[in-house]
């Protein structure tokens, strides 16, 4: 007989609190015995929270084999989120992403996907030895941001690599954009591929009203969704969903692979307690996110220079539908780069964003943000326009430039390789990743050649402020390069 499932419950929430009423003895990890080996940190983070940093046990389940509590949070969430299945993941969507393409692809496999994606699936690449079939991005000149993956491009890929095993999507980007994802999984189930979506930043799709598509209802196969993002977990938390069409236990083993074995309850109840709140709750939390969004829009519109952008973007194709709890705001009319007035709103106005580029900046607004927040930040970007604004004449225009790939991510990253001065580089072919975080995105990938142009965008880069990472120089004044060439 099918259980009946009751989104009211919270069987990891509630097994914890039933252990914890056992009062325990514990000689088990970890070792600071529910704190009372580490005062300092105890007292930081109170006795509540290490009291339920436990391992797993029998009644807690375990999070490589679940039979019990984790098995049916897991199934509350697939219900909630409309997937098949769902996996609680302590390494955040990173390990999800890679899951999901370790899981379609083997090595010599063909992924076909957008060059902008997320460092994880450039990793994952590296780790499985699939083949990238890259659909470069087109852009949008005015803002300086690539686009979602055109219809038209993602069916010429299809055609050209009718061998390849997956798609694999950004939707929505960071920046809010959404590809046609219905179509393009259409067309690619059409050739027996399975479709793959980075939905880091789409929790909410799932649950709030007058949303783009999300993975599952699109038919997608798997999806990394990033709870701890808009969903309200706990910082590291996320979920992969999957299809009706795949494997569980077999992702479960990929999962295995190299996700811990000791996954954090702090981690996983927050997963439980949010799935719940957004079940129940969610529909009106991200009205209220959704309109504390289009306020904020609509305010920074009007001070002038800036542009805060929404669903004026679509235009049925690289930008299908727009994610409007977005709060994306291009900067160049100010003269300032994206990363210029996010240091600016930190350093000057003790306001935290979400990142800053080359010509945005992202303020992640959620259920917790209020009014008066938003009225702060409105306020502090009227200040900064009419203090530092500039010419705009030398600000670079685009975070993107296409790459020219020669091997595949692995080859090159495991090659012999050599380090080279950042402006000796010219025409080598790049062994490591180079990338702004957040938001992730590779400017360089291995294999991949270095043209003076990407040269003269990390350059400036890093002169604007960019923390620019994955390199082993810290400094990124040099980059490791294959010896030799190829």
């Amino acid at each position: 007989m099918e259980r009946t499932l009751d989104q009211n419950k919270t069987p990891i929430l509630e097994a914890l609190n039933n252990v914890k009423n056992m009062r325990i003895v514990p000689f088990d990890v970890p070792g600071h015995k529910r704190g009372r080996g580490s005062p300092e940190l105890t007292a930081f983070l109170g006795e509540k929270c290490m009291n339920v940093d436990v391992n797993s046990m029998k009644p807690l389940d375990n999070l490589c084999h679940p039979v019990s509590v984790i098995r049916d949070a897991e199934a509350l969430a697939a219900e909630a989120f409309g997937a098949a299945h769902a996996f609680f993941m302590v390494g955040g969507t990173t390990s999800a992403c890679q899951a999901m393409v370790m899981t379609a692809c083997k090595k010599g496999d063909k992924l076909i996907l957008p060059r902008n994606v997320h460092i994880s699936v450039i990793n994952a690449l590296i780790i499985c030895g699939a083949v990238p079939v890259y659909i470069n991005p087109q852009i949008d000149k005015r803002l300086g941001i690539s686009l979602g993956m055109s219809v038209r491009d993602v069916e010429k890929a299809l055609a050209e690599h009718s061998d390849a095993k997956a798609v694999l999507l950004n939707n929505p980007t960071y920046y809010g954009i959404c590809s046609d994802l219905k179509k393009i999984t259409e067309l690619a189930h059409a050739r027996g591929m399975q479709v793959l979506v980075d939905e880091a930043h789409g929790t909410h799709f799932y649950f709030g009203g007058d949303m783009p598509v999300s993975a599952m209802a699109a038919g997608a196969d798997m999806a990394s969704v990033s709870m701890h993002k808009s969903g309200g977990s706990l910082t590291q938390s996320s979920l992969l969903l999957t299809g009706k069409n795949v494997n569980a236990h077999y992702v479960r083993q990929i999962i295995n692979l190299t996700q811990t074995t000791s996954g954090s309850y702090l981690l996983l109840s927050s997963l439980d307690i949010s799935r719940k709140n957004l079940a129940l709750n969610g529909r009106e939390i991200f009205r209220h996110v959704t309109d504390l969004a289009r306020y904020a829009r609509d305010e920074i519109n009007k001070i002038g220079d800036y542009y805060a952008y929404s669903k004026e973007l679509k235009n049925g194709d690289t930008i299908y539908d727009f994610d409007a709890t977005k709060l994306s705001v291009n900067t160049l009319g100010v003269g300032l780069a994206g990363i210029e007035v996010y240091d600016i709103l930190r350093d000057e106005y003790d306001i935290q964003v979400e990142f800053g580029d080359i010509g945005n900046f992202l303020a992640y607004i959620s259920v917790g943000d209020t009014d008066k927040n938003i009225e702060r930040l409105v306020s502090a970007l009227s200040d900064i326009r009419r203090l530092y604004k500039k010419d705009r004449s030398g600000l670079l225009e685009y975070e993107y430039i296409s790459p020219t790939v020669v091997t595949t991510p692995q080859e090159a990253f495991y090659a012999e390789k050599t380090s080279v001065p950042l402006q000796e580089c010219l025409g080598g072919i790049c062994a490591e990743n180079v990338m702004s975080y957040p938001p992730g995105i590779p400017i360089l990938s291995p294999g991949e050649r270095i043209t003076g142009k990407i040269i003269d965008y990390i350059e400036y880069a890093k002169a604007k402020g960019c923390f620019l990472t994955g390199t082993e120089d810290l400094a990124v004044n040099r980059l490791n390069i294959l010896k030799g060439g190829i």
